[in-house]
């Protein structure tokens, strides 16, 4: 039997019915879901030390289950020392199980051990539905080992979702569990 994701199962069993009934969607494929999710990493410091893009790789890595990509320059920046095509960043994109599977860790285990956590903002939408937030640490992620890591360094965390409206997005994410304080 192959592997199904606990978060899809309740998607589909709890999720798209309070959905249709709260937006009054006639079909079951005009609820919103989540389309992927993408984790970016941001590693200036990486034009010095090299190092500090092998370890991002490796947390990184570790934090998804998938191989993250480095992401490139695209321009030259004389006052940070940064000429186009220099490696300052990896990133990796989730879909499917692998979505579902980061999503319940992070919103039922990383960030609930965000120091001070009294939810996140609930106006960090795009206007089309996708929601992005940004991790100041990344050690609330029971995978990294706070001792191995030389360097706290944060990631940026953006759902993208097929809904239509921020409201709708915003729906569809509080149902799945996130935990927006406004």
């Amino acid at each position: 039997m192959a592997y199904v994701a606990r978060m899809r199962n309740y998607y589909r069993d709890e999720v798209v019915p309070a959905l249709q009934r709260e937006f009054d969607y006639d079909n079951v494929m005009q609820v919103p879901r989540m389309q992927k999710v993408v984790l970016n990493m941001g590693l200036g410091e990486a034009i010095q030390n090299g190092k500090l893009l092998d370890a991002g790789i490796e947390q990184l890595k570790l934090i998804s289950g998938q191989q993250p990509v480095i992401t490139k320059a695209k321009r030259s920046i004389a006052a940070y020392k940064l000429r186009t095509g220099m490696s300052i960043g990896v990133k990796v994109t989730l879909r499917s199980d692998r979505m579902y599977d980061f999503f319940d860790r992070f919103v039922n285990i990383a960030l609930p051990r965000v120091r001070d956590f009294r939810g996140v903002d609930g106006n960090k939408f795009d206007g089309r539905g996708n929601y992005t937030l940004g991790v100041e640490e990344q050690i609330i992620f029971p995978e990294v080992d706070y001792d191995k890591v030389e360097r706290i360094k944060g990631l940026s965390v953006a759902v993208v979702t097929s809904a239509q409206t921020d409201a709708e997005g915003k729906e569809l994410l509080r149902l799945m569990g996130m935990p927006f304080r406004n």
